[in-house]
């Protein structure tokens, strides 16, 4: 199965044993593609009777290629509740809350995930009610221009946030052709205009939502062969039509690029530093080794953390974050700095610690140390159907297909 390989290469890059591949994962599991495309992902497991239920779908902010159309792929994260002939919003709901079947759904640069957990006796109903959403969502224009009023809204929510607008920011100037440029959300001038764009969504929809860019990932106290014809019996029949976009390739980056951002409130000053970094590749070793450098420069065992944080007090947040993404992505790393004066002390300080470990390794003993914690990390997410699920979801969609 390619997602417990992905898994097993990169504890093994990790831990550096071809020992432990044979433990990584474990559980059963099954891995099917249907002849319409659609990949289906099976893994039985001790759950009390629960099942997690992912829909990951291979449309994120980064398909959206289209000038003037970006955020779609979030929109449609509100959209797909909308309901369909068959089962109407409120029966929708009103079913799943019969169950106490716990849904919600989510997007990435690269996916939409829509996950439930419920209860295995209800597995049948929850897979005709998403089978028929995903082939058969139909939404009026004024639903379609009332949500996208909600989602207009959601978005002046979040620039309320520091945070939302730094990384907004931060991808706007990072990038200057591919869609990493803008958030999930979207640029605010195209969320704005999305109420005049229904026949586009439809389009949308029927592009992106297709068996051959979906997958369908089932973790929990489930029978493999009964699920299977569970899937073949709603799914079977949906058509397949994915056609790939064209996603513009970012040209080299040639200088440093910089960049302010005012806030109208009250927040802590927050930096940012990010660079082009690899897409997500298990295998290679840089890669790899940039999810070791999160811990061994910026986690809170590191140096620079006890330097900046409880030594000198001048940082009250320090963090790095390598992505897993399709596309090369920013491997980013934050600081909120108590004053403003300490910003380019701060700055420095992560450039040194930087430079310090291209020039000087670190030691064996404390690599050892950050392998087995990132080990132990991986494998504790591995203890629940709905953790298990959500720890896969993007690996699935970045690298599953």
């Amino acid at each position: 199965m390619y997602v417990t390989m992905v898994i097993a290469t990169m504890l093994t890059t990790l831990v550096g044993s071809q020992a432990i591949e044979s433990r990584v994962f474990p559980y059963q599991y099954r891995e099917v593609v249907l002849p319409n495309g659609l990949q289906v992902i099976l893994i039985p497991m001790p759950s009390q009777g629960l099942v997690s239920f992912y829909t990951i779908v291979r449309v994120g902010s980064r398909d959206e290629v289209e000038p003037g159309k970006s955020g779609f792929a979030h929109f449609f994260e509100h959209m797909m509740f909308r309901g369909t002939k068959k089962y109407p919003q409120n029966e929708y709901n009103r079913l799943m809350t019969r169950i106490g079947a716990k849904a919600n759904a989510f997007t990435t640069d690269d996916l939409t995930a829509y996950h439930q957990t419920f209860a295995a006796e209800d597995l049948e109903l929850v897979m005709e009610l998403e089978s028929d959403r995903f082939q058969n969502l139909q939404y009026s224009v004024q639903a379609f221009q009332t949500e996208a009023g909600a989602v207009h809204g959601e978005y002046r929510k979040s620039v309320t946030q520091p945070f939302f607008l730094l990384f907004e920011k931060l991808q706007d100037t990072a990038f200057d052709r591919h869609t990493y440029k803008h958030t999930t959300m979207g640029f605010e001038a195209d969320i704005k205009a999305m109420p005049h764009a229904y026949q586009f969504s439809l389009e949308f929809f029927k592009r992106f939502y297709r068996p051959d860019n979906t997958a369908l990932l089932l973790v929990g106290d489930i029978d493999p062969d009964a699920t299977l014809k569970l899937i073949e019996k709603y799914y079977g029949n949906w058509q397949r039509g994915y056609a790939p976009p064209q996603v513009p390739t970012e040209p080299p980056q040639t200088a440093e690029r910089t960049a302010e951002v005012a806030y109208p409130g009250k927040t802590l000053p927050i930096l940012a530093i990010a660079y082009k970094g690899d897409a997500f590749d298990p295998a290679n070793g840089d890669y790899v080794a940039a999810l070791l450098l999160e811990e061994l420069a910026f986690g809170t065992a590191s140096p620079l953390y006890r330097k900046l944080i409880i030594q000198e007090q001048k940082v009250e947040m320090l963090a790095a974050h390598v992505p897993i993404n399709r596309d090369p992505p920013l491997y980013t790393i934050v600081a909120m700095v108590k004053r403003a004066e300490d910003v380019s002390y701060v700055r420095d300080e992560i450039y040194r610690t930087l430079e310090q470990l291209q020039r000087h390794p670190p030691e064996a003993a404390r690599l050892r140390d950050v392998k087995r914690r990132w080990r132990y990390s991986l494998l504790m997410e591995l203890d629940a159907p709905d953790k298990v699920a959500g720890s896969l979801a993007r690996i699935i969609a970045v690298g599953g297909g």
